[in-house]
């Protein structure tokens, strides 16, 4: 029995790389076995009202990949009940960082030497997001988005087709399950992660979260609902701040920041007043990185994802085509300087 190919007459794919797609993962789903008889140009032709060359195009891209042979005078059929295809990825990022490099690299390690990633950064710029997708649409066969955005991207995202994209660190809540997400519940993780600490964090008269607009800093609205939440469940008196200086640093009051250069900052303000991390100021950091380990001499505490698992689990779920929204976990790594 023939299939019917799936084609989206609004989407920015061109038309024949949309069926040599959905051939492809009807093979991968076992929709189409070896064998298996193609519909025919015209038929394609009259249920999608394509142009015959474009159809004509993608049958023979898929003939030349091996996919496909073409019988004289009988149509088109599955060669194989496999197909391997070099992966090509297109990677887009906010920015890069320590963690990000962590993430970015144990994918890379995990794909293997035969992938080909080429990574792009769009700096929480919405115009620069979007074109940045729309421009490399149809030229790879995986891709892998970071959409550090408080506003919704769905109609954005939706242009790439839902079986080549994995959706990274942060969840696209209006996209259904059927999309693959690998993401971070920010609001949960802030909140456990301070949970856990609580006993340390009431030496102190106060928790600051310090909200850096500089350097592409990206703060979901997670993380202050579940500051907020936590500090008012605990009694913890607390304030946001978005500029941090010298002369707010304040004995025995506690800090939480995001951006290493904060951090390298505040320890040296410290050092300057005489203030000791853990006995007369408390720090705290989202997402750990190799210099939070050495800094102030025993480390900062940190709240973070296992960035290299995830890298390893991001690369899992697209070699086994796994659907679906997956919580990567988040925990608390206790250093002396809370």
């Amino acid at each position: 029995m023939k299939k019917n190919l799936q084609i989206e007459a609004n989407s920015a794919v061109p038309k024949y790389q949309q069926i040599v797609d959905d051939v492809i993962e009807k093979i991968h789903q076992g929709i189409l076995q070896k064998g298996n008889q193609l519909l025919t140009i015209n038929e394609v032709r009259n249920a999608n009202g394509l142009a015959r060359m474009t159809i004509i195009k993608a049958y023979e891209e898929l003939r030349a990949m091996g996919i496909v042979e073409a019988r004289h005078g009988k149509g088109y059929f599955i060669t194989k009940d496999e197909v391997k295809i070099a992966l090509n990825i297109f990677v887009l990022f906010d920015a890069m960082n320590d963690y990000k490099e962590t993430l970015f690299n144990a994918m890379r390690e995990s794909f293997g030497e035969s992938a080909t990633m080429n990574i792009f950064f769009h700096y929480h710029d919405m115009k620069v997001f979007e074109n940045l997708i729309v421009s490399n649409l149809g030229n790879y066969n995986h891709y892998i988005i970071m959409p550090h955005f408080n506003e919704d991207v769905s109609e954005i995202v939706k242009q790439i087709p839902k079986e080549k994209l994995l959706i990274l660190d942060h969840d696209v809540e209006q996209l259904g399950q059927d999309y693959t997400v690998l993401y971070q519940d920010f609001e949960e993780n802030i909140y456990q992660g301070l949970s856990d600490a609580l006993q340390k964090i009431r030496k102190y008269e106060s928790l600051t979260l310090f909200l850096s607009k500089k350097h592409f800093q990206y703060t979901p609205t997670g993380i202050v609902a579940g500051f907020k939440k936590f500090c008012q469940e605990n009694n913890i008196q607390h304030a946001i701040v978005d500029n941090l200086d010298e002369n707010s640093l304040q004995e025995n009051h506690a800090y939480l920041l995001f951006l290493e250069s904060d951090l390298v900052r505040i320890v040296n303000w410290a050092d300057k007043k005489n203030l000791k991390f853990g006995k007369n100021i408390g720090l705290i950091s989202y997402d750990d990185t190799p210099i939070k380990a050495l800094l102030a001499h025993t480390g900062i505490t940190t709240i973070s994802n296992n960035f290299m698992e995830m890298g390893k689990t991001a690369a899992s779920m697209i070699l086994s085509r796994k659907k679906g929204k997956i919580v990567s976990q988040c925990s608390l790594i206790d250093r002396e300087s809370l």
